[in-house]
């Protein structure tokens, strides 16, 4: 599966990791991933008509997403043992960590990856359990699933961030698309753009 990811993509999914990392939320989910798609504000995703028109963009999405969820106090020590059920997570659908972070860090200079430190532990009652680990929920792994699938659907031999969204909207019970629908998002709609836009790409 790796070598039908693109570089936007690989860098999709490995954003959505760190988006989890720096809300101090395990594990990944689908409301990471959208936000990693959305996160440059430039791509097919984050310019689609169906979500500008109802202004959601990355910064509505992590809003929503602390809203709902709030931030908990996990440790982002990307040297942590905890890192490698990330790394073996992400080898399982074929990407390679540590290749994507270096490309990154190659494109976006070192240290791109370190994140704010986690912020101070509270104490007594209201106290928050540290996750233990931030790799993928069943259901995210399930929209990487599904992404392969609508690629293979338009006979497309790559997965693209559109068919990531493309996933997300069929997998259609992640936060990803409640924090959509409850906005008012057109899921048809926004699949038609998706999928437009791969078509375009690939003419």
């Amino acid at each position: 599966m790796f070598e039908r990811f693109t570089h936007a993509a690989r860098d999709a999914v490995v954003r959505a990791k760190a988006e989890a990392q720096e809300l101090h939320q395990a594990p990944v989910g689908t409301e990471h991933l959208l936000l990693a798609l959305l996160a440059d504000g430039t791509g097919p995703t984050a310019t689609a008509l169906a979500l500008t028109s109802k202004g959601v963009d990355a910064h509505y999405v992590r809003s929503e997403i602390v809203r709902r969820v709030g931030t908990g106090s996990a440790s982002l020590d990307p040297s942590a043992d905890r890192d490698a059920a990330d790394r073996e997570a992400l080898k399982a659908i074929g990407i390679d960590l540590d290749a994507v972070r270096r490309t990154i860090e190659e494109n976006f200079g070192p240290g791109a990856f370190h994140l704010a430190p986690p912020a101070p532990k509270r104490r007594g009652l209201l106290r928050r359990r540290s996750p233990r680990s931030s790799s993928f929920s069943p259901r995210n792994k399930k929209v990487l699933e599904l992404s392969l699938r609508e690629a293979l659907r338009l006979k497309h031999n790559y997965i693209a961030p559109e068919h990531i969204l493309l996933g997300l909207i069929r997998e259609g019970n992640g936060l990803a698309v409640q924090i959509l629908t409850e906005r008012g998002v057109d899921l048809d709609q926004l699949r038609t753009e998706a999928t437009h836009s791969l078509n375009a790409e690939a003419a």
